[in-house]
């Protein structure tokens, strides 16, 4: 699984500290992080991954935008995506899962929470 290339999207640096730290812990060493939806299409551009993580709430592209964008692309259309968000209110999961994300986590989450969902998607 470590071989896993992943692009995470995050705006709080704090939050994608913790997310990193804890991709690296559970034996993620390709990671490639981007600061919002914006951010990520460019550094996709350039980079293959195998997984995308991206939080809701962001400036200039927020999450649900950034999924929509990447469902509509061929290349993206069936990566697998874990929503990652402090949103946990049962109409945000169904709407995540209606705009195609196939993982959902509320923070504050635990690496072990972190390793159990990618297992589940990258399996």
């Amino acid at each position: 699984m470590t071989d896993k290339k992943i692009l995470f999207v995050e705006d709080s640096p704090t939050m994608r500290r913790i997310i990193l730290n804890s991709l690296n812990r559970i034996g993620f060493n390709q990671v490639i992080d981007a600061e919002n939806g914006v951010d990520a299409l460019e550094k996709l551009e350039y980079e293959e991954v195998d997984l995308i993580i991206t939080d809701w709430n962001m400036p200039e592209m927020d999450g649900e935008e950034l999924v929509k964008t990447l469902r509509s692309t061929p290349k993206y259309k069936n990566t697998p995506i874990l929503m990652i968000t402090t949103r946990g209110m049962q109409d945000d999961v169904l709407n995540a899962i209606r705009i195609g994300v196939n993982g959902y986590i509320v923070k504050p989450f635990t690496p072990e929470i972190l390793n159990k969902k990618l297992s589940e998607l990258l399996s």
